[in-house]
């Protein structure tokens, strides 16, 4: 029997020679060549849509793109409640998404704003080297107050990025980086409905401050998709049936698994451009290194809100404590009432896990100045309980093709969510191990240690012997 979920597969997929199951490269390789489709828009091209961001606009000079980026200082928003004064281009971080097309010639004014030197390199693209942007390398540093230009023909199409090489630790950790979609030329061999696109980054943004931190090297409090961080990152709408397009790019400090809920993806494309069919790898968590861009498709259907995030535990929570005692399993009434004299409204978190901490925002309880919440964000059914690198895809049976507007929560058919049918912990007969025997109480005085033997050879060391 062919489920609705079934035919939707191969109607979406069937056309590329995808079928839900695994394709050998030699199936793929076998496969009839595909005719470009053309475009449905006046540009030439599908536009990308990035995630809380813009695009560009450009001017045709003599045949030439033209467009200007502006480095300078910012205040940015990473959600309600948290801004910062950054650095980006044109007003925001990420700075503004470039859109042109494989063959384009391209002539891009950047101009600097900010109080110290910078340059752009464009990450990925094929260019005279004159113009690949390193600082002091392949050109002067632009000074403050300086215009300088870029100028070359674009001779591939693939997902790049755009950020400073120069102050590079500084600059890119104050948020200067950006997206550079170049389209293929004859135009996609696979129809793509929907077209979007983010960067990952990491911020060190103490609580209670307003600048971020370049000198951090691992601990980082917010992770943001486009530099906004859950519930402030805009969802991925899509109808079912639509195939979709995903182009991650990672300008952070930490490899990032993002994954996919429900639909597997094929990833199948880079700076690169799209690789050939036999390449591509049917997954539902990819790791995008730093540095890295990522191509993600897949084409929906089922209709639902998915989650789509990065796969490290911590980097779907907001602003947390490192190196602090572990609370779990201790009771702190005593503690807590202590606290409350020195500081009045103070409240215990983690005896029984950090989801009371939600519980305690959903409660009013206030943190640091310009803090976000280590949890947020609700849905219909209660708290979400994540932060950080974390959206939704929506998918619906009714948007209209161009429709990118939230549709709200998924109205769930009847007997289609899951539900409690019991209240009592003993419920069923469920098979189980004691392979120690049950968890016994600690006794009420730990019993004296008996002094290890010592380590000579540490002994030793620790003498200088």
């Amino acid at each position: 029997m062919t489920t609705r979920r079934d035919l939707l597969q191969l109607i979406g997929v069937s056309s590329a020679g995808l079928l839900t199951g695994a394709v050998t490269p030699a199936q793929a390789q076998s496969s009839p060549p595909q005719t470009a489709v053309p475009s449905r828009e006046g540009n030439g091209y599908l536009p990308v849509r990035t995630l809380n961001g813009w695009t560009l606009p450009h001017r045709m000079v003599d045949g030439i793109k033209e467009f200007h980026l502006v480095a300078e200082e910012i205040e940015h928003e990473f959600a309600p409640g948290c801004r910062a004064r950054c650095w980006g281009y044109n007003g925001t971080t990420p700075g503004p998404t470039i859109e042109a097309v494989e063959g384009d010639r391209v002539r891009l004014f950047v101009t600097n704003r900010l109080k110290e030197a910078t340059s752009v390199h464009w990450h990925g693209i094929d260019l005279p080297n004159g113009f690949d942007g390193v600082a002091g390398l392949n050109q002067p540093p632009i000074q403050p107050g300086e215009t300088f230009v870029y100028e070359y023909t674009l001779q591939q199409h693939g997902t790049h990025m755009y950020h400073p090489h120069a102050d590079e630790m500084t600059q890119m950790a104050f948020g200067m980086m950006g997206l550079f979609i170049i389209h293929p030329r004859e135009g996609e061999v696979e129809r793509i409905d929907r077209d979007y696109a983010f960067l990952l980054h990491n911020w060190a943004l103490h609580p209670g401050t307003y600048r971020p931190d370049p000198s951090i090297m691992q601990d980082f409090d917010l992770w943001t998709f486009n530099s906004k961080v859950f519930p402030a990152i805009e969802p991925l709408v899509m109808r079912t049936g639509e195939r979709l397009r995903i182009r991650v790019g990672n300008l952070s400090m930490w490899n990032h698994p993002i994954h996919m809920h429900s639909n597997p993806f094929w990833v199948t494309g880079s700076d690169a451009g799209r690789w050939p069919r036999a390449q591509w790898r049917r997954e539902v968590t990819e790791i995008i290194g730093v540095g890295q861009m990522r191509d993600l498709e897949f084409v929906a259907t089922e209709p639902g809100d998915w989650a789509l995030h990065c796969h490290m535990a911590h980097h779907t929570m907001g602003p947390m404590g490192h190196e602090i005692p572990n609370p779990t399993g201790v009771d702190q009434r005593g503690v807590e009432s202590r606290i409350r004299q020195l500081l009045p409204g103070y409240m215990a978190m983690g005896e029984n896990g950090m989801a009371e901490h939600a519980e305690h925002v959903a409660m009013g309880l206030k943190g640091p100045a310009n803090t976000l919440p280590m949890m947020t964000g609700r849905g219909q059914f209660g708290p979400i309980e994540m932060g950080g690198m974390f959206t939704v895809v929506k998918v619906r049976d009714d948007l209209a093709p161009n429709d990118f507007r939230d549709p709200g929560d998924y109205r769930y058919p009847a007997g289609r969510v899951a539900r409690r049918v019991s209240s009592d912990p003993s419920f069923g007969r469920p098979h189980r191990r004691e392979p120690y025997g049950p968890i016994k109480a600690a006794p009420a005085t730990e019993p004296e240690s008996p002094t290890p033997p010592m380590d000579h050879s540490q002994h030793h060391m620790n003498s200088g012997g």
